[in-house]
């Protein structure tokens, strides 16, 4: 058996978890830059907000106190998705997370997992703050759609549904109820080209022709079937696959037009990047770094830079990479353009223990610092990411992302912490 316990309506949740005043109020966040809505209270859709509308159009909403806004707050968010699941995993035998607001849960050999589901809601609730909902099924798929009633429905079944409790009658009805694009896998495109062939529901999915859909949808499809039958088709993923490729990428706050600028952004990212590939023990052989101005004006000049390099020998040494990717930044940085992007792309990754021929050519003693570079990790993990920064990355602050209604940082940030 596997459950999946979801944050309902996640960021803002969090957002409330330190604001209780706002507890029955329409609040949404804001994406990047504050540019359109990307999470909803339940009251901000009932008063019609839909989702990823622009800010600037219901921006008479805040002015008549009708809706409360904030900025995304990415730290607190990622701090409070690690309390749930630690919470999470605290009951269960084994997690594998999803992403930021959701994962899946281990039940094989549990007993009484109505009572478990409710459980693990109250306890998220107690210790993190957050609502959730809970589904239960024989299957990752199952679990997802029991998760998807469970929150439509979430007062009438008080957030958890197992689907073994119900029996066939109510099966089939739940099933018939429920669009066919709503289940896990199924898209919008997909489920329009089932809806061609007379597959609109769940169950019309369920008791479709199964080698009709392998031909010619694929063995994929065919799976997400099986799973909405109840047979497993796939397991927890317990340890996190390394990334092949990392992109690390914002667009700026406000329009760069000088090369400090782009210079301060990229050494951010690298900085990122590079953390990134020795947190999970890599290297990488290829860095790319890319510049972009605003394609939407149309009447301004465009211009994209793009260039990549392959090393001479795999890093993950801040330093270096950073140096390498400088130099690219100058290659490709054109003056007289409006910016209004830019980012690197690490590739070619692979694990730091394989072995290298080293390049006779090639100087090799600051390409893997590894003991500075751990000093900094750890400092890092203990201070805050900014703790530690490069000199070239304090030369504008320019292309920071507009974020004029964030919140405090909660629970990251010792001159933020609730003062009570």
């Amino acid at each position: 058996m596997f459950a999946l316990i979801d944050g309902n309506n996640f960021y803002c949740s969090c957002e409330r978890v330190y604001r209780p005043e706002l507890k029955q109020q329409p609040i949404i966040v804001l994406s990047n830059n504050d540019g359109c809505v990307i999470s909803r209270s339940s009251e901000a859709k009932d008063i019609g907000i839909k989702m990823g509308v622009p800010y600037f159009q219901i921006q008479h909403l805040i002015q008549q106190r009708k809706l409360t806004v904030f900025s995304s707050n990415y730290e607190l968010y990622a701090d409070l998705s690690r309390r749930m699941m630690n919470t999470i995993a605290s009951l269960v035998p084994a997690i594998e997370i999803y992403s930021i607001d959701e994962c899946f849960a281990d039940l094989h050999n549990l007993n009484n997992l109505h009572q478990l589901g409710h459980n693990i809601r109250n306890r998220i609730q107690q210790w993190v703050g957050i609502p959730t909902c809970v589904g239960i099924a024989p299957t990752r798929t199952l679990a997802k759609f029991c998760n998807h009633l469970a929150k439509r429905h979430r007062h009438h079944f008080n957030g958890v549904i197992v689907w073994t409790d119900w029996n066939s009658n109510i099966q089939q009805r739940a099933l018939a109820s429920t669009p066919v694009n709503e289940i896990w896998g199924i898209g919008h495109r997909i489920g329009q080209k089932l809806a061609a062939q007379g597959i609109h529901t769940a169950l019309d999915f369920i008791n479709a022709h199964t080698p009709t859909l392998r031909k010619q949808f694929g063995v994929v499809l065919e799976r997400t079937q099986r799973e909405m039958q109840g047979l497993p088709c796939s397991e927890l993923i317990i340890n996190e696959a390394s990334r092949q490729h990392i992109v690390r990428s914002r667009s700026f706050g406000n329009i760069i037009t000088s090369l400090d600028g782009l210079q301060a952004a990229i050494s951010h990212h690298i900085s990122a990047g590079a953390a990134k590939l020795r947190q999970q023990n890599s290297h990488a052989h290829i860095i790319s770094v890319f510049i972009y101005t605003n394609r939407f004006r149309h009447d301004q000049s465009q211009y994209n830079g793009y260039q990549s390099i392959k090393l001479p020998q795999p890093s993950a040494d801040t330093l270096t990479l950073n140096h390498i990717a400088q130099n690219l930044l100058r290659n490709i940085y054109r003056p007289g353009y409006e910016y209004k992007k830019c980012g690197i792309e690490l590739s070619g990754i692979e694990p730091a223990q394989t072995f290298q021929q080293q390049d006779l050519l090639y100087p090799n003693q600051h390409n893997h610092r590894t003991k500075l570079m751990s000093a900094w990790d750890n400092i890092t993990s203990r201070y805050g990411r900014n703790s530690i920064q490069l000199g070239s990355e304090l030369q504008s602050n320019h292309w920071h992302m507009t974020r004029a209604q964030l919140s405090p940082c909660y629970t990251t940030q010792f001159l933020e912490i609730l003062t009570i």
